[in-house]
């Protein structure tokens, strides 16, 4: 199916509210199809139109591709008609039913299929894909059907043959060692030096990546080898003496590089094929977890529930309130500003202190904040849900959709006081802990999974 886009001058609207650099892209994306046309000519003209498009012509593109590039109901009628018409034991059904399957085939699945043939091409999908979820979730718009089309590559690509773990060392390169730093996002640094407190004999990094992109990873996680769970980011920073007994696994850091790859469970495949590795390295770790961090549970969640604007959850003001003792409130009331009387009015002064980090230093405090915040933190991570019945925070939907657990024991207070974990969790981490069997589950769920290739790994003994 060939795009003929509508000609307009330079900066003007076309009839369907698309702008004339959105019709170019179409064209370009239509040229991939082109006899006779350079395929890495084509992709070039794609590529550069696509990077000049604004956030909101990116939206009309999508739309556009959705609307404009697809398959035609007179082009599979005849294939349908004849189906319905046959038997399904006539000799001329299978061959009905590959003709339909042809008919059917997305013509932008094909179009991206050839994508992947091209030196940047791959990566360009990728992104492509991450603009695309951006938009869904922020504009609101329906685009599943051009999803669904980059998903079946994805689903095809990333697999046995295609990806192959490989250990980050303080001996590789100085470039890998710097793309993890600049990637880590849920405990971003700020000098590559830092990375030395996270590379070494109990401190380790593990990186997933893909033959066609071998010099970025598409996935990487980081793990801390201690001595029985770690509770904080200094627990986790700080390296085992000599002489301990080393028997669980942390990981405290995992990070998708290409946000297009969202939702393909290639987190899950790296813990499993991390924890399998750890394993035969040393049988005595057997227990593993995370310490993870706690987005959203402050500024999206307690803070409007505190100030009274969030009224669809678990808790109100009456009920936080009810979790202080005593001897709690009055060490709230007694660093308010005014009076405090009534559950609203000692929910706004609790916001208040909440709000200025210097309360971490208060240790009278910290003691009376510390059961009620656990308590809800962990309400918050096991009841609160989305519209879709899944984990209202999207750390607890990644680990518990995995298959870990969390108890009200491993939710931890003051484990991370940096300006950014008390501004993004009032300090709290939590442990997601995954059990025994849960590595089995991994096998049964990539067939391939035994067949992964591990590469530069500097054995420990």
């Amino acid at each position: 199916m060939m795009i003929e886009p509508e000609r307009h001058p330079k900066g003007t609207i076309g009839r369907d509210g698309s702008s004339s650099a959105v019709q170019q892209v179409l064209k370009a994306f239509d040229d991939l199809e082109k006899e006779g046309r350079s395929l890495a000519s084509a992709f070039q003209g794609l590529r550069t139109g696509y990077a000049a498009l604004a956030e909101q012509e990116r939206t009309r593109l999508f739309m556009q591709m959705l609307e404009r590039v697809e398959v035609s109901k007179a082009s599979v009628a005849p294939s349908l008609e004849a189906l319905v018409q046959c038997d399904e034991g006539d000799p001329q059904w299978p061959g009905f039913l590959a003709d339909l399957r042809r008919r059917v085939l997305s013509p932008r699945l094909k179009r991206f299929r050839k994508l992947a043939h091209i030196p940047g091409g791959l990566k360009f999908i990728l992104d492509f894909r991450g603009d695309l979820l951006g938009a869904q979730r922020e504009g609101g718009v329906e685009l599943g059907a051009l999803d669904a089309d980059i998903v079946f590559l994805l689903e095809m690509w990333f697999q046995e043959g295609f990806l192959y773990l490989e250990e980050i060392t303080l001996d590789s390169s100085y470039r890998q060692i710097e793309l993890i730093k600049n990637n880590d996002m849920v405990h971003p640094m700020t000098r590559i030096e830092e990375m030395g407190r996270r590379l070494g004999k109990d401190r380790r990094c593990f990186a997933l990546y893909h033959r066609l992109l071998p010099f970025e990873p598409v996935i990487f996680i980081e793990v801390a080898l201690t001595s029985g769970l770690a509770r904080s980011m200094e627990e986790v920073l700080t390296p085992a003496g000599e002489g301990s007994r080393i028997d669980t696994a942390i990981f405290y850091s995992i990070n998708n590089t290409q946000n297009g790859l969202a939702g393909l469970g290639l987190g899950r495949m790296l813990i499993g094929k991390v924890v399998e590795y750890l394993r035969g390295e040393n049988e005595q770790v057997r227990t593993f977890a995370t310490l993870s961090p706690i987005p959203g549970f402050w500024k999206r969640y307690l803070h409007p529930v505190l100030e009274g604007r969030k009224a669809d959850v678990r808790w109100g003001c009456r009920e936080i309130a009810g979790l202080f003792s005593r001897k709690g409130a009055a060490a709230v009331r007694a660093r308010s500003d005014g009076g405090v009387e009534g559950h609203e009015a000692f929910c706004k002064s609790l916001a208040g202190i909440l709000d200025d980090e210097r309360w971490v230093g208060d240790e009278e405090l910290g003691r009376s904040l510390e059961g009620p915040l656990k308590r809800i933190a962990y309400s918050y991570l096991t009841e609160e849900k989305t519209g879709r019945g899944k984990p209202l925070n999207p750390v607890a939907a990644f680990h518990l959709g995995n298959g870990a657990t969390v108890a009200l024991r491993h939710v931890h207070f003051l484990a991370n006081t940096t300006p950014r974990g008390l501004q993004e969790s009032c300090g709290l981490m939590v442990n997601y802990v995954y059990d025994s069997d849960w590595l089995g589950q991994i096998r049964r769920t990539f067939q391939w999974f035994e067949l992964m290739e591990v590469r530069g790994i500097f054995r420990r003994r």
